[in-house]
């Protein structure tokens, strides 16, 4: 006779294993080995001659470094314990990730780029030896030119930021070249656009003019129209903004900016729900960029390296970073100069190849009619669980009240904390001893009490209702027991934690020698 299964809570008991682990530095044991390193090949060194003395003095070491002497079984345990100790986006509801999307990578992809094909390439290596990897590369810059509709792609810088400093660089360097760099010194952006687009362009030297919405909660176009003169060089916008608004008069945006000879760039940085919907270009824009670590699923990489792709009309084709894969005629690939208008070289090489390998496989997997799936299923699940948080009592969604948003929403707990003096990043800590991932905002925290959800395509029904069952809970404890949720976490690693030490540069100490320094007077040999 089976036994009966009890039912599953509502809400999930959660407890997050604690291991005490010491760090590896600490686990070390003299003469300890994971694996054997076999002696170099006879004349291998002979061949390659005496390299470390070929180095100045002053950039030899000493002595060797002092690295963990750690048997192979022990390591395993220390970093699965380690792991057992964190949230991960492979075993938690992680919706709370906002605009880095987190979403799921499909572990094939991670299969592909550990195979010893890619892994034992070189970025120097001869393109003669390299032909499938720059095929790779090739192919996806053109699948993402048509999926935003513009004629060249380059997929050489390394993360969204860093693709965002391209598009101003490309603007500035476009500019220049039609003899106008010295009169075009502003640059037009939104309070709800990725605040990249402001800083990117300030550390080029240009003026920023924030536009904010209107009565209605969308990005004002006659405050637009206002700020636009023969100075102005671009508009950088992100289209849906970051508080999940798609801006329904984006084509009078980039007229507009046209109009006064100014460029338009896009950031689509969410472009997660408008994959198949609509194009960059279809609204005229100049430039884009996408963020392959968000919307083509490839891991965010705790901040980076992720992946950016900066796509272009073909008036500023010769202004893309460098160096570029080109197509020869006879079919093969070759690496080519960027050319004496580009911007030039942002980052090492051909980009991040292990995340665009996984893009181009994400792409190919799903075909045209997959990317148009993704994005609706994306904005079905964020107006459903839209609908679910803006049924606890204290949520709210600032900024077009009442209507759909794309494919995330920055909602607001300012009416929960008015009534009980709990905050925004209070239940977010809460959150996480049920085992979900909580976001607030990025800066500026326009919207109160910020926080900002974005279930993209990944997560089935029942988990979106399991997020928003456990928001509800922890915003009833903020009502009925406001201490709980104030002296969280309860179920974690570690405890509360306070912010003096992160605030004083003063009791930094970043590696573990130098905290056996400042903290134990150790003298430590590096």
């Amino acid at each position: 006779m089976s036994l009966p299964v009890a039912p599953k809570p509502a809400i999930r008991r959660f407890q997050q294993a604690r291991w005490d682990e010491p760090i590896i530095f600490e686990l070390s044991t003299p003469g300890e080995r994971g694996v054997l390193v076999s002696q170099v090949e006879p004349g291998v060194r002979d061949a390659v001659g005496d390299v470390v003395g070929s180095l100045p003095a002053s950039l030899r070491r000493a002595s060797k470094p002092k690295l963990p002497e750690i048997g192979q079984m022990r390591v395993l345990k220390h970093y699965l314990r380690l792991s057992q100790e964190n949230l991960g986006a492979d075993f938690n509801v992680d919706v709370g990730q906002g605009t880095c999307t987190m979403k799921y990578s499909p572990k094939i992809n991670d299969q592909l780029i550990g195979t010893p094909q890619l892994t034992d390439m070189h970025p120097h290596q001869d393109p003669a030896d390299a032909q499938g990897v720059l095929e790779i590369v090739w192919s996806l810059e053109r699948m993402l030119a048509e999926i935003s509709g513009m004629d060249e792609v380059s997929l050489h810088t390394q993360g969204g930021s860093a693709a965002i400093w391209s598009n101003i660089a490309m603007i500035r360097a476009y500019h220049e070249a039609n003899g106008e760099g010295e009169q075009r010194r502003e640059v037009i952006t939104t309070i709800f656009s990725h605040p990249s687009n402001a800083a990117a362009a300030k550390a080029a030297g240009y003026e920023v003019i924030t536009v904010f919405p209107d009565a209605e909660g969308y990005p004002d176009l006659a405050a637009l129209k206002a700020a636009l003169s023969p100075r102005t060089a671009a508009i950088m916008v992100t289209n849906p903004e970051d508080t999940g608004i798609y801006n329904p008069a984006i084509r009078e945006w980039v007229d507009a900016a046209h109009a006064v000879g100014a460029l338009a760039s896009y950031d689509q940085a969410n472009a997660n729900g408008i994959l198949g919907i609509t194009r960059a270009r279809d609204a005229g824009f100049d430039v884009c960029h996408f963020n392959l670590h968000k919307t083509f699923s490839t891991p965010h990489a705790c901040g980076g390296p992720g992946a950016g792709a900066n796509a272009v009309s073909a008036a500023l084709a010769p202004f893309l970073p460098g160096p570029r894969v080109v197509r020869q005629d006879d079919g093969t690939f070759d690496v080519a100069d960027e050319g004496a208008q580009s911007i030039g070289a942002v980052a090492p090489f051909h980009g991040v190849i292990p995340n665009i390998v996984r893009a181009y496989s994400w792409i190919m997997a799903l075909g045209a009619e997959g990317l148009l799936a993704a994005a609706e299923i994306a904005v079905l699940n964020n107006n459903y669980l839209m609908a679910r948080v803006l049924a606890i009592p204290g949520a709210s969604a600032p900024y077009a009240t009442g209507r759909r948003r794309i494919e995330q929403v920055r909602y607001s707990w300012e009416e929960l904390f008015q009534d009980t003096g709990v905050s925004s990043e209070e239940i977010g800590i809460r959150m996480t001893d049920f085992g979900m991932h909580y976001w607030t905002s990025h800066h500026p925290y326009v919207v109160p009490q910020p926080f900002t959800l974005e279930p993209t395509e990944s997560y089935s029904m029942a988990e979106l209702d399991e997020y928003a069952a456990t928001l509800a809970e922890v915003a009833r404890e903020a009502r009925e027991t406001p201490d709980v949720v104030r002296t969280a976490p309860h179920n974690q690693t570690v405890h509360h934690t306070h912010h003096d030490d992160l605030d004083d540069p003063e009791r930094w100490a970043i590696t573990w020698r130098a905290y056996q320094r400042k903290y134990f007077s150790e003298s430590v040999a590096s």
